[in-house]
Formats: structure tokens, C-alpha cells, sequence
């Protein structure tokens, strides 16, 4: 896959480097050359050109690539233009980091795809949500079983938890349900709120956008994800 990272600060660099080493081509950006070429050897490219420059971004081959991360820290400025630059020229999938509240009230505003919080979200978790298609969080309880957020696979939209039997298919268990509902922003902007439905019975019946909470051995949830 590809992807074009946005400053290269400590959360910026570490989230280049890492996908770099697996085995994604990674753009990264920033408009210090010093940084730019602090990271060449590490990041499968490196671009020095300032984010807040439409005409500037405009030259990054956005179209052909499959996530945009917008990972500015303290220039909130810089932040919001990049942002709202990317949403502008229509990529994929686009990805913000928010370092207070208010910015991450902005940045829904503008219509990021998900906004990252640094002190909660470490590049190199983000790193492997990224590698795992369809996956939203992850948490690691030991070196082979995770619990997974994962959006339900198109397939078992309209079944219930029994007749999907995740269970015996792929040893992996339903925890609970994260389930969106409309509700709005202090601008009046309209978004998805996730509500958790607690224990989840047999009957329950999984609908289109449901965010599952999943327990089982990574390779096994990935079966479970993709089909495999």
C-alpha cells in the first residue's frame, strides 16, 4: 500500500519509518529540510515542501495513493490547512492528528475519515491498524491473541451472531457491538456517534457499519476479516 505521511516530527517519523519496514511505499513531508533528510535512508521517500501550499500538495500523487496522514503536532494552522487542502483534493482516505479538544472538534468539521490523539495512540500500533485492512483498534493481550475492533465484513450484514457462528468457523468470539447513531458537532456538523450494545445475545443481528469487538489469535480474526 501506499502512504503519504504529513511532519516528521516523533509521531510523523515513527509512523514513516515503521511502515517503511513493512514493506509499504511511504511518502513522507515536511518543509524542514533538515528532517527530510534526517529520515531518507529510513522512509521509502522523503519530500521537503511546505503542507499548508495547495499547489505544493497538489504535486503528491494523491490519486494513486491509499491513505493521507496528516501527522502535524504544535502548528495547528499548519494542521487544519493540510487537512482541509487533502479533503479538498478528494483522497481515499484521510487521517488527522488532533492535539486538544478543539482541534479535534475542527477537524471533524472539516471531515477527516479518523483523528488521532497521540497521547492515546502510539505510531506503531497505528502502524499495524494501518497494515490490517478493515481493522479500527487493536490491544495486544499477549503475542498471539488481540482484541480487535473490525468493521463487520459485508457478508454477515442482515445475520445474526448464531447462524454467523464466528465461534466455530474461526475461533474467534463477539465481545460486543459498537454501533453508530447520528449526533452533531458544536458547529452543527452532523457525525457518527458510537454506541456500545454490552453483551451481545445469539439473536443479535449484525448491521451494515457495525464495528465488532473481537477476541482471537490475529491470524484467525485476518480469516474471519478477508475470507482466508
Amino acid at each position: 500500500m501506499r502512504y503519504i505521511v504529513i511532519g516528521l516530527g516523533y509521531f510523523g517519523s515513527s509512523l514513516s519509518m515503521k511502515l517503511t519496514e513493512m514493506g509499504h511505499e511511504v511518502i513522507a513531508v515536511d518543509k524542514n529540510m533538515q528532517k527530510v533528510e534526517a529520515y531518507k535512508d529510513t522512509v521509502t521517500h522523503t519530500i521537503c515542501l511546505d503542507a499548508s501550499d495547495i499547489q505544493a500538495l497538489s504535486t503528491l500523487p494523491t490519486a494513486e495513493t491509499d491513505v493521507v496522514v496528516v501527522g502535524i503536532g504544535e502548528d495547528f494552522g499548519a494542521s487544519v490547512m493540510a487537512t482541509a487542502i487533502f479533503k479538498q483534493l478528494g483522497v481515499k482516505r484521510l487521517m488527522s492528528r488532533a492535539i486538544s479538544p478543539l482541534h479535534q472538534t475542527v477537524l471533524e468539521a472539516i471531515g477527516v475519515d479518523q483523528i488521532i490523539r497521540p497521547e492515546q495512540e502510539s505510531a506503531e500500533r497505528l502502524a499495524k491498524k494501518l497494515e490490517m485492512k478493515g481493522v479500527i483498534d487493536s490491544f495486544d493481550l499477549t503475542e498471539d491473541y488481540n482484541i480487535i475492533e473490525a468493521t463487520v465484513p459485508e457478508r454477515y450484514v442482515g445475520k445474526t451472531i448464531a447462524e454467523s457462528d464466528f465461534r466455530a468457523r474461526y475461533q474467534v468470539n463477539v465481545l460486543t457491538i459498537l454501533r453508530y447513531r447520528e449526533s452533531k458537532n458544536l458547529f452543527g456538523k452532523s457525525y457518527q456517534k458510537a454506541t456500545v450494545l454490552g453483551v451481545v445475545k445469539a439473536e443479535t443481528v449484525f448491521e451494515a457499519g457495525d464495528i465488532l469487538v473481537v477476541f482471537g489469535k490475529i491470524q484467525d480474526i485476518d480469516r474471519l476479516l478477508h475470507m482466508r
